[in-house]
């Protein structure tokens, strides 16, 4: 009796794992939460139309390279519910002043357009983002109830 109460007691605790980093595999269209080493969840994900290399400037549909923070959630998110990426960094910004433009921003994990989330079986199997990262409606719940602000995120092609 005893031990059935200690899995009860400790059975919410592993439903909801502690995320301590977000990596992102542009080039398998992957995303994988991991706790200490070991990935917990992956999911298929979706970028911008132009997704092979690092983000240098606005408007050119990618999706940054890099390590970064999740550095808060938007709850009114036009896609569904998201979480911002720290992009850009000074790096960034260095970078993007060196080559005379902006170097964009407000790039973000989202779920599915408002609205359209119905369409996700179809709207996951392109990259449709302006450099975001989508996931299905479903999957972003599971990220953001796992996921805490300040979580590094590692994104590589």
């Amino acid at each position: 009796m005893k031990r059935i109460l200690l899995l009860l007691t400790l059975y919410p605790a592993l439903l909801h794992a502690s995320v301590d980093l977000v990596k992102v595999d542009k080039s398998e269209n992957r995303m994988m939460l991991l706790e200490n080493g070991q990935v917990i969840t992956e999911y298929h994900v979706v970028f911008g139309e132009n997704p092979k290399g690092h983000k240098f400037q606005e408007g050119d549909e990618r999706t940054p390279e890099g390590r970064y923070t999740l550095d808060y959630k938007k709850e009114d998110s036009s896609f569904y519910r998201s979480m911002h990426i720290s992009y850009p960094n000074t790096e960034d910004e260095a970078k993007a002043e060196e080559l005379g433009v902006s170097p964009g921003g407000f790039i973000m994990v989202h779920g599915q357009k408002n609205g359209l989330g119905w369409l996700s079986f179809l709207f996951q199997k392109f990259n449709w983002t302006d450099g975001c990262i989508a996931l299905t409606n479903s999957d972003m719940d599971y990220f953001m109830e796992r996921v805490n602000v300040g979580t590094p995120i590692e994104i590589q092609w």
